[in-house]
């Protein structure tokens, strides 16, 4: 790859893809307050579906990274997911109402996730699990801190939203130790994929695939006003 931060690279060629997810409706109407509680449940419902899928790929990553401090940091970020992440889920789920899910049927994107997630493990290649990694979770930063998103919410309310299922989301993916996990994270995509020309083209290609989805998983649980 030329010179660089990779994940500069790889962003800037998704670019519109990435901003259409980061401004998405559903993320105006999050900080809005005004999203309605069968679709923030459904969103939670659906997003709670892979989470099984991320923590075998956080394996992959811990099994796959070439040094100790990565493998350290890697087995901390399972343990958070597994943490105050799986709690919000939980309880947010049971304000929402959501009850028995168990017989709504996975989305699309839902379906496409669990199996990026999978070929991704499987590959057994560093570089296309951390690109994967990095899309989850730079993306949800940018998002959460988006002066333009924040811009949405109530006045007086330090750009969050006022209902705590709400708001608490958007804590989830603004606080310092998050925003040193996605610097951590485009550290190691900037590493790995310069390692050879194959590596490269994996973190390419499964960057692709995530962004994508990101965007079609909000897509489906609201559409674009048309």
């Amino acid at each position: 790859m030329d010179d660089g931060r990779v994940t500069d690279r790889l962003l800037a060629e998704h670019r519109d893809t990435w901003d259409a997810a980061v401004t998405h409706r559903f993320i105006r109407e999050l900080f809005a307050g005004t999203l309605p509680d069968e679709v923030m449940a459904s969103y939670l419902v659906q997003d709670y579906r892979f989470v099984d899928g991320f923590m075998a790929l956080l394996g992959a990553a811990v099994a796959t990274a070439d040094n100790y401090p990565s493998r350290h940091r890697l087995a901390q970020f399972i343990g958070e997911v597994a943490g105050d992440e799986d709690t919000y889920f939980v309880e947010a789920m049971e304000e929402l109402g959501a009850g028995d899910a168990g017989d709504i049927p996975d989305t699309s994107s839902t379906a496409g996730f669990r199996t990026l997630f999978a070929e991704a493990a499987g590959t057994g290649n560093y570089a296309a699990i951390v690109s994967v990694l990095v899309v989850c979770e730079w993306l949800y930063l940018d998002w959460a801190t988006r002066e333009s998103n924040r811009a949405a919410a109530p006045a007086g309310n330090g750009g969050y939203p006022l209902r705590h299922v709400h708001a608490e989301w958007v804590r989830l993916h603004d606080y310092p130790g998050f925003h040193d996990l996605v610097a951590f994270l485009r550290d190691e995509v900037d590493r790995a994929a310069t390692r050879s020309p194959g590596d490269g083209a994996m973190a390419r290609e499964y960057f692709r695939r995530t962004v994508e989805l990101e965007l079609a998983f909000f897509d489906e649980t609201l559409p674009p006003a048309r």
